[in-house]
Order: structure tokens, then sequence, then C-alpha cells
């Protein structure tokens, strides 16, 4: 087990990102922005500086954050672009010595009804990008975010069922702000619990922010004090032999797809290190519950 984040939430800057790594103790980033570029889309010579920061830093990347057919991607136009976005990844990754990468499955249309999501279309194009990624020894995994899987439980298992070898990041914040759409309208939103609990089996790595919804906004919160369930979620990970990666994404001091909620260096920088921290106590409960769960059993 493991302890990383998007650490393009500490600060912009890699020099940022990687001091608010150290000064958790920790040696792994779960790189997505750097200089407000994602990793698979800075220049050459941005992309071969960072690598010179992070070797002399001694710090890795344990997974590549990308914006491959993400929430902002729409499954109407064309592949070409994913492909190379997908294939340059696979050459930076292959340079970093990274194993893993975030995808997802397209934006959700909301001009049209769950079932008419052009699904056959986002198998066809996933499974592709899922074997690129195979093929070169590297692991996809798919986040429960808005796009396709992230409309509940139900369409991720579709999607991992027609997606051989695709595996899960899941993020235990996502389902507080986010329509059940497998349920009749007005969809309720989705139980970060019930989601966890329906897709565990095929988990490959977790993604920890929490919070609640107030009068129609997602308030963010330390972990463990919002609705996210994250401590029975790692209690429930650990207890059964979990042994892969926390990524933290505290959503406090900087979000990363709304530009409006960025607090001053310092205390973003301050805000992340604290919610690293926190996440270590949670564990470290986790790990104790687990290890007496053991001894207690005949």
């Amino acid at each position: 087990m493991y302890l990383t984040g998007f650490a393009d939430e500490a600060a912009g800057d890699l020099a940022g990102q990687i001091r608010a790594t150290q000064a958790l103790g920790w040696t792994r980033i779960e790189s997505r922005n750097i200089d407000g570029e994602n990793i698979h889309d800075l220049s050459e010579e941005a992309f071969d500086r960072a690598c010179g920061q992070l070797r002399d830093a001694g710090i890795s990347i344990n997974c590549f954050g990308s914006a491959i057919a993400n929430w902002g991607k729409d499954i109407r136009k064309p592949f070409d672009a994913d492909l190379e976005q997908a294939r340059r990844a696979l050459i930076r990754m292959r340079r970093l010595g990274c194993r893993m990468i975030r995808i997802m499955s397209y934006a959700v249309l909301s001009d049209r009804r769950p079932g008419d999501q052009m699904e056959d279309e986002r198998f066809r194009r996933v499974r592709e990008l899922t074997r690129i990624f195979l093929d070169a020894g590297i692991q996809p995994v798919h986040e429960n975010c808005m796009n396709y899987g992230g409309m509940g439980a139900a369409f991720t298992l579709r999607l991992i069922e027609n997606v051989p070898g695709l595996k899960l990041v899941f993020d235990t914040g996502n389902p507080i702000f986010s329509a059940d759409r497998a349920r009749p309208e007005p969809c309720p939103n989705q139980s970060p619990w019930e989601f966890y609990d329906q897709v565990r089996e095929h988990i490959a790595y977790i993604h920890i922010k929490d919070g609640y919804v107030r009068d129609g906004k997602t308030v963010y919160t330390w972990p463990g004090e919002g609705v996210g369930d994250v401590v029975c979620i790692c209690n429930d990970l650990l207890a059964n032999g979990y042994d892969g990666g926390f990524s933290i994404e505290p959503h406090l001091g900087a979000v990363y797809h709304d530009p409006s909620i960025t607090l001053e260096a310092d205390r973003r920088f301050a805000m992340y290190v604290e919610y690293g921290r926190r996440m270590e106590r949670i564990l470290a409960a986790a790990r104790t519950a687990a290890a007496l769960a053991v001894a207690r059993a005949p």
C-alpha cells in the first residue's frame, strides 16, 4: 500500500509539487498538470525538464493522470485525436517508468437518455485505447468521473464487461455530486458506498476526495468529514487485503476543472500537505482495525 496524490493541487509548477510530496515523506506523484498543461501535452523541452527534476528529487510518477476520453471529450468527435494523445502518453510513460494510466469513457450526452449514449462506439474506442496500453505493459484504469461510466455503478459494470483488461480507479468523492442515471427521474445522487460495493472486485487504485452537496453546490471537506464514506471504504479495502495506491485529490485549495477555486500559493500548499497527513491517520487506523480483526479471528 502506498500514498500519492494529484500534486498539481499543491502547486502549479513541478518544483512546488515535488516540495509538497517531500514534505509528506512520500516518493510518488500522480501527475496531471504541470504549469497548466497536462503531462502528455507538454512540449518536448518542458517534458525533458520535468524528467530531470523528478530524477534529481527521487520522485516517481505512479500514475499518468491523462485527459484521454475524459469529461471534456465528445464521443461524436473524431477518434484520431484520442489515439494521438494515447500514443504520446505511452512514449512518455515508458521514459518515466510509469505503469498505470487514468482514462475515462467520454462526456455524457446531456441531450440523450441514459440508454441512448452511443454505448457501442464508446466500448469500441475504450477497447482500442485499453489494448494500446495493455500491449505495452501498462494498466489503464477508468475513473468514475463525469463520463459514461460515472453515470452509476451499472454503467461502469457495463463498461468493464465490454472492455477486457480494463480496471478501475474508484473516486470516493465523485458519486456525491453525480446523479445515478440508472434510477428513474428525478435521479437521486449516487451513494459512494453502494457504488464502491458493486464495483470493488474491479478496483486497482483509489482516489480520495470528500464533501457534501448544499443548495445544489458541492462543498469539499477534509477526508472523512463529508459523505464520501472515506473511512468505511478505506477500512473495507484494507480488511480485504487491498495493497494498492491511495491518491489524494483534495479540491480544497485548487480544483482541476474549476479555476475559480484557487487559494494563495502558501495556503494551497499547506492544505494539500495537511490533507495527506489526515489520510495517513485514516489509513493507520484502518490498518490497526484490520490487524485486530485478524488477531480475533478463530
